[in-house]
């Protein structure tokens, strides 16, 4: 029984975190710039698109930066900011 309880704490909890876990990029819909405005911003910077979607709220991409790495990245659907990159 113990182990029961145990277990289904731990289960709640997991359910609970990540029901209120907030969005990489906090930002309301309807300020957010399209995404094809984004994807011209990047690519002027150099960057090369495979694909891009939208993730944590955020705009995500998979390419390569300026420098040619191979990256995923996430920016601001609003800024254009890079928020967090993935190796």
């Amino acid at each position: 029984m113990k182990k029961f309880l145990a277990l289904a704490a731990i289960a709640f909890g997991a359910i609970s975190s990540s029901a209120f876990a907030k969005d990489l990029c906090d930002v309301p819909e309807d300020q957010w710039q399209s995404m094809e405005a984004f994807e011209q911003a990047i690519t002027d910077k150099g960057w090369k698109i495979k694909k891009t979607k939208v993730d944590d709220g955020c705009y995500e991409v998979y390419g390569w930066d300026e420098n040619g790495e191979k990256v995923e990245a996430y920016f601001n659907p609003k800024t254009f900011e890079l928020v967090k990159m993935d190796d």
